[in-house]
């Protein structure tokens, strides 16, 4: 009883001096002040800097300094820490300026971080070298130019230094680094490090480097060390997106015993994977995707039984997963992600693979991988949550009762084998985020529960399949939705705020588009693709455009719709592309849409639109493509129209369009050639895999008399169609300058004139109608340097003399030039006479041609005729060797002609 009287006294002594001990504490950071030259100090730092978010609003003369955010001090009141950085989905904006030289003022600064800021243009300061104390530095992704200071070398007791993917940071030597005998994690990325050829060796000497990120440094070179390398605790090496250029060398696995991650992704790499790697014993993960590997996959990976992480993707291996490595997924107990992906693998999937129990992500996409995946190979996946298998030649072969061992996150089995039945496996999954069975064969009625299972499913792609049911009483809540070119009917279904995306393309929902806009007035929509296209919808477009103002891109073609286009479309202020071609549309285009001032595409084509073209609409900067043909427009085509730099499509073909053709069409730069639309292929597509904002546009055009879709190549096209119209006048020679155009149709108009000299020029010409105008003269010569055409109609017309010779313009037919009586030579039937051969000679030696038919000409022709002739016979009369070398010819000649006609007369009468 005494003991445990004893015990509760001790335990109450050592309570009541926890409490004064940390209540002690307590008041002394409570009492702990900043030194007023440390404030002074900081509010310069503050003054140097442009805080647009004002987040160092709170920096102010009237508080402790230890109090203001990003500022810790020690318990003495002295600033230790200066935490300024802006990382991502901060509120924050980046803080722009200078560093101030007050820093210096902080005895006690041990770590600086003004990481993710907008320091462009500005050195690194030098002075920075001076702050003895510091022992971790973050300067990344802030803008800093210019040669690192080799005053860092000076900071010796620093551990962390960060200094990568500023704007262009260059390096002269590395050998202020070797100073830095402290240092633990180094990152130099995005900086210059190509003429440093011994950077190996120079790191190589920190005897405490454990981290070393040299990402996008642009080494050219991994040589073996030229002497001996000291990475004793070495545990990451990055060295991603470099230009190295070759194989693997086997000494870099001896470089580090101690290394866990090796990233070596986009570097150009070739060749085989070294037998060696398995000296990598304590490697957790290895990155070596988006290379040129080939080859089989070494047995020694097996070895690795430390490995988390494999990632090989997007490489060129075009081995099965041979049996071999299929039996090391019994050693890889701790793989958690295995990433094959876009490589040529051949061959099945092992069943060995299903017991990788802690495997986390399976990525086999785009393979040549065949077979069936059975339940086997998922037997003991209880973690996983990412499966990918698109793009092969697999097929998904289990039971309809199978029950998963998994619960998984992402499904990715596009171009799959997964029907014809739907896959009622997927009922049991509670987790889906993602989900796309496109092109997987399915040929079902979609169950009824799949439509709320699918409320937790943020993005849902079950395109290009048979699926059947009714849309009209669906709701869909996924912030992307692609229900396109199936067997749905119905109406249109009801969706929520959240839906960016929506396409039920190509199915056959009927309906009236009202209901669908006009449904939720009171909400503030998200959608930013709208794709009804090829469908049976019917009635006009409703007034409620003004409720979805998020659009980007309205795809309304190639339905039933009529009516007028309604104003309130000018609310869609960010709207890039319109099209409701293929419709009964009628009256005029509002002039509300010139609101929509960033559009590209407008495909207003096959309707009954009427009135003139607006001006506004040549005013539109960023319009690529046009496309309002067979409409109703009258009137002409403003000289506005050269100022589409941006166009690639004008098709204004099949309306009752008047005047000439504007003769400043040179100015359409890329048309021209002169912009490189190919530099950015994103301005007529957009996004990434899980948002669907890389949506294309897709067209219908009529570039050779045949409706033809285009959509992943619609970035080639180049076109003009002004056909079946009444345009007349000349062809501008300025058409000609249109160096990238592919396809050119004038016909059906009223054209005259003759047939630009220069067209040949266009060398990327592929198709060229000038049919039935009134155009005359000759064909240019330069026609016949078109290498590309492959359709050719110069039909109809007052074209006269020899067609051109070449290889190109005889491989037509006549068709391509009938309807021309005064044209002469192949591939037309008429043959020339001596008169057109002589108009066409005068015609390309002279211009004019009327040298020809004057006196001077046959005259100078017999005198210079005379003057040949008898120079001739002088030299063959008074010179005796070349006298005899002409009568040697002579005699050669007759014997050959005579054994000539002695053979074909044997063989005439053999036949006989």
């Amino acid at each position: 009883m005494a003991v445990l009287f004893a015990t509760h006294v001790l335990l109450l002594i050592l309570s009541t001096a926890t409490t004064l001990h940390f209540s002690a504490s307590k008041a002394a950071r409570l009492n702990m002040t900043c030194s007023e030259k440390e404030r002074n100090a900081l509010h310069s730092l503050k003054h140097g800097l442009a805080d647009p978010s004002n987040r160092l609003s709170s920096w102010s003369d009237k508080s402790d300094c230890c109090t203001w955010p990003g500022v810790p001090c020690n318990n003495t009141g002295q600033v230790m820490e200066i935490n300024l950085d802006t990382p991502v989905g901060s509120p924050y904006r980046e803080l722009i300026g200078e560093i101030s030289p007050s820093l210096l003022g902080l005895k006690y600064l041990n770590h600086l971080d003004l990481s993710s800021n907008y320091f462009v243009l500005t050195p690194i300061p030098s002075f920075l070298g001076s702050l003895e104390s510091l022992r971790y530095l973050d300067l990344s992704l802030s803008g800093f130019m210019g040669l690192i200071p080799h005053q860092l070398g000076n900071l010796s007791n620093l551990q962390h230094l960060n200094l990568g993917y500023n704007y262009a940071l260059q390096i002269d030597n590395l050998n202020w680094i070797s100073r830095l005998s402290s240092l633990e994690y180094l990152d130099l990325s995005g900086s210059d490090l190509h003429k440093q050829g011994n950077w190996l060796q120079v790191l190589s000497a920190l005897p405490s480097l454990s981290e070393l990120h040299l990402e996008s440094c642009q080494i050219d070179n991994l040589g073996p060390p030229k002497g001996k390398t000291n990475f004793t605790h070495l545990q990451v090496l990055a060295l991603s997106n470099n230009n190295l250029n070759q194989q693997i060398p086997s000494w870099l696995f001896n470089l580090s015993k101690t290394l866990v991650q090796l990233d070596l992704h986009s570097n150009l790499l070739q060749g085989e994977i070294p037998q060696i790697i398995s000296s990598l014993q304590n490697i957790k993960n290895l990155d070596l995707q988006n290379n040129q590997l080939s080859g089989p996959l070494p047995d020694s990976l097996g070895q690795l039984k430390h490995l988390e992480v494999l990632d090989l993707s997007n490489n060129t291996f075009t081995c099965p997963i041979p049996s071999p490595f299929a039996n090391f997924f019994e050693f890889l107990k701790n793989l958690q992600v295995l990433n094959l992906g876009a490589n040529s693998l051949t061959g099945d999937v092992p069943v060995t693979l299903g017991t990788l129990s802690n495997l986390v992500t399976l990525d086999l996409s785009s393979n040549l991988l065949e077979g069936s995946i059975k339940e086997s190979n998922f037997v003991k996946l209880f973690t996983l949550k990412e499966l990918r298998l698109s793009w092969t030649n697999l097929f998904l072969s289990v039971n309809s009762g199978w029950a998963p061992p998994f619960q998984l996150e992402y499904v990715l089995l596009s171009s799959f084998g997964i029907g014809p039945k739907f896959p009622e496996w997927l009922k049991r999954q509670s987790s889906v985020k993602v989900l796309t069975m496109s092109k997987a064969g399915i040929a079902d009625l979609v169950p009824s529960w799949f439509w709320i299972w699918t409320l937790q499913i943020e993005f849902l792609d079950l395109s290009n399949n048979l699926l059947r049911g009714d849309l009209s009483n669906i709701f869909l809540n996924s912030s992307v939705i692609n229900l396109s070119s199936n067997l749905f009917k119905g109406r249109l279904p009801s969706v929520s705020a959240n839906v960016e995306v929506l396409n039920v393309a190509n199915n056959s929902i009927s309906g009236t588009i009202s209901p669908f806009l006009c449904g939720n007035p009171n909400a503030t929509n998200k959608l930013s693709v709208l794709d009804f296209s090829n469908n049976v919808l019917s009635g006009d477009l409703g007034h409620c455009w003004v409720h979805w103002q998020a659009l980007v891109h309205v795809n309304l073609g190639s339905n039933n719709l009529s009516g007028e286009i309604p104003n309130s479309m000018g609310y869609l202020s960010q709207l890039e592309s319109l099209l409701l071609d293929d419709n009964r549309f009628s009256g005029y285009i509002p002039s509300t849409l010139q609101n929509c001032s960033t559009m590209k595409f407008i495909d207003m084509g096959n309707n009954q639109l009427s009135d003139t073209i607006p001006d506004w609409m040549w005013e539109m900067q960023y319009l690529m493509v046009l496309r309002l043909r067979s409409n109703n427009f009258n009137g002409s085509i403003a000289q506005k129209m050269c100022q589409l730099s941006s166009l690639i499509v004008l098709d204004l073909g099949n309306n009752s369009l008047s005047g000439s053709i504007p003769n400043c069409l040179d100015d359409m730069k890329t048309m021209a050639g002169e912009d490189d639309f190919f530099a950015n292929p994103s301005s007529y597509s957009y996004g990434s895999d899980f948002s669907y904002n890389h949506y294309k546009e897709t067209l219908v055009l009529v570039p050779k008399k045949d409706e033809l879709e285009y959509r992943d190549n619609l970035i080639l096209v180049r076109m003009i169609d002004l056909s079946s119209n009444k345009l007349s006048g000349a062809i501008p020679s300025e058409i000609s300058k249109l160096f990238a155009l592919r396809f050119l149709n004038l016909s059906r108009n009223h054209l005259s004139g003759e047939i630009p000299n220069d067209m040949g020029k266009m060398k990327l010409l592929e198709s060229l109608d000038l049919s039935l105008n009134n155009i005359s003269g000759q064909i240019p010569q330069s026609l016949s340097d078109l290498s590309f055409l492959s359709f050719l109609n110069l039909s109809y017309h007052n074209l006269s003399g020899r067609i051109p010779t070449s290889t190109q313009l005889q491989s037509f037919d006549e068709l391509s030039y009938t309807g021309n009586p005064e044209l002469c030579g192949p591939p037309v039937t008429k043959n020339c006479t001596n008169k057109e051969w002589l108009r066409e000679s005068a015609s390309v030696g002279h211009g004019d041609g009327n040298f020809f038919g004057t006196s001077e000409f046959y005259i100078g022709m017999g005198v210079g005729f005379a003057a040949g002739f008898w120079g001739f016979c002088s030299v063959v009369f008074f010179n005796r060797t070349w006298r005899l070398a002409y009568f040697h010819y002579l005699d050669h000649l007759r014997d050959l002609i005579y054994v000539m006609i002695v053979l074909k007369v044997r063989r005439l009468l053999g036949k006989l």
